[in-house]
């Protein structure tokens, strides 16, 4: 009988696109998630937690095919052999949430959403397969005002995690004047539409004359490559780019610039009038053009969205990859979307929102230096005797009780100098000590950890004389004194 081949061991890996978050990533990530919660929390909004798996039907996008299933989401049958998704965002979910839960909820109905989010797509660098959104909607409520207060609240959003004013810009626009450059240009043709949109989408990348051949015959990309145009005329294309280049000085001559692109158009001259709206409710509560501004570059896809739309753009540089100064660029965007909730209910629901990327903020903190650094571990109570372990156990009791981060040392004890590595592998500032002899004479050793460190790297032997980094304290004292050092490096 042949012998049977053990099956091999699972190679210990990430899934392509995913990734593991230890300690102080996971810290910062709440720390941040607090702080935006309350902000929307002040502003009245109610916290939600959804389910993290929908119904394809319900998610309305990407939907499966016999051949491509999972194409966009991860998606699965169920044993009703119905498909099933992890979610895509969080705006989705909310819509199904209210089409189901409508009768028991407020009108206009304010809530806030945070949480993993999973898109089965192509990863990339700092492109992962799982990442965290952070939403807040109203649902309900068609007055703009509704938009201008998103639009405040991301504003102050940003400020309270970190973004001084000055490194960040809140620009709004609007699909409704967009609409009105389309009749302009009298477009009709959806699919002439949709390659104009895309176009309108490189205005940052290519500039003006770039948009005006890519909307007449086409162009030379940055490689040489020939990149084929719309095919409108001069004349047709003249309302986009008047629509493009019409942010003026302050948000008065932007306004008036967008009358003149939108021409006859009844939706645009609409679309104006709300961001006009917008502005004046905005100046009213002291938000200048300083934070947000009216700006017509902003798309964001604005076949999703039905009005106002909305983006925040971190304005500070960076160097990418290669050395070169960027800006760091968007961090949060939305809009209004009149449509997505009527899927469920057959009647048009208003909605608007906004969604932060809580990965990309996170990693503009860490650019700015205001999070990252090495973070503070638990003090660390040694063990002398093994035996005494309830002694010990009541030290960390003690410490814990009052406030202070603390744990045992649960390794082989044997080893002394390996629990002082183990403190140091932890980031720990104080060890506790106490062996048979204080035990006897009721004191404990206290070492500060960071200014040993400290006087190893650079102090003479004079100066690690006149600075111990150990101090004997009696018993009773271990608390008070442990504060005192940690007072010192906080």
């Amino acid at each position: 009988m042949a012998k049977q081949k053990k099956a091999p061991r699972p190679k210990a890996q990430t899934p392509k696109g995913f990734r593991d978050y230890f300690g102080q990533d996971v810290s910062e990530r709440a720390e941040m998630l607090r702080a935006i919660a309350g902000v929307y929390h002040r502003y009245g909004f109610e916290a939600l937690e959804s389910s993290a798996v929908e119904t394809v039907e319900a998610l309305g996008k990407f939907l499966p095919d016999v051949d491509r299933p999972n194409e966009g989401v991860f998606a699965w049958q169920d044993e009703d052999e119905g498909w099933v998704a992890l979610r895509y965002d969080l705006t989705a979910p909310l819509a199904r949430v209210y089409a189901q839960h409508r009768n028991d909820l407020p009108l206009p109905y304010r809530r806030y959403a945070m949480g993993p989010v999973w898109r089965n797509e192509k990863p990339g660098p700092g492109r992962y397969r799982q990442f965290y959104q952070c939403d807040a909607d109203t649902v309900g409520a068609a007055s703009v005002a509704a938009d201008a207060e998103i639009c405040a609240m991301l504003a102050d959003t940003l400020e309270v995690v970190g973004i001084p004013r000055g490194d960040y810009l809140v620009r709004v626009n609007n699909r409704k004047v967009l609409n009105g450059v389309l009749e302009a240009m009298g477009v009709a043709d959806e699919h002439q539409q949709a390659a104009v949109l895309r176009t309108i989408d490189k205005f940052d990348k290519v500039g003006e004359q770039g948009v005006r051949e890519l909307l007449g015959q086409g162009r030379l990309d940055a490689s040489g490559a020939y990149i084929d145009g719309v095919g409108l005329s001069e004349a047709q294309a003249e309302p986009v780019l008047a629509f493009l280049t019409s942010k003026g000085t302050d948000a008065g001559e932007t306004v008036a610039n967008l009358r003149a692109a939108v021409g006859e158009s009844a939706v645009g001259a609409e679309g104006v009038d709300e961001l006009e709206q917008i502005g004046a409710l905005l100046a009213a509560q002291g938000y200048g053009s300083d934070r947000i501004e009216i700006d017509p570059s902003v798309v964001r896809g604005l076949g999703y969205y039905t009005g106002p739309v909305f983006e925040a753009e971190l304005t500070f540089e960076i160097f990418d990859d290669k050395g070169r100064k960027r800006q760091f660029g968007s961090v949060a965007g939305g809009g209004r979307y009149d449509d997505l909730v009527k899927r469920f209910t057959g009647q048009a629901v208003p909605a608007t929102g906004v969604s932060i990327g809580v990965d990309r903020l996170l990693a503009a903190l860490r650019e700015k230096g205001r999070i990252g650094g090495e973070v503070q571990g638990p003090v660390v109570v040694t063990v002398m005797d093994r035996d005494r372990m309830a002694d010990y156990q009541a030290m960390v009791a003690e410490l814990r009780n009052a406030g202070i981060r603390a744990e045992v040392y649960l390794g082989n004890p044997k080893n002394f100098g390996n629990q002082l590595k183990y403190a140091d592998k932890r980031h720990s500032p104080v060890a506790v000590i106490e062996g048979g002899d204080e035990k006897e004479r009721g004191v404990v050793q206290i070492k500060d950890l960071v200014l040993g460190a400290k006087l190893a790297e650079s102090a003479s032997l004079e100066e690690w004389k006149e600075r111990p980094s150990q101090y004997e304290v009696p018993r009773g004292e271990m608390v008070a004194k442990i504060r005192e050092i940690l007072a010192q490096w906080a």
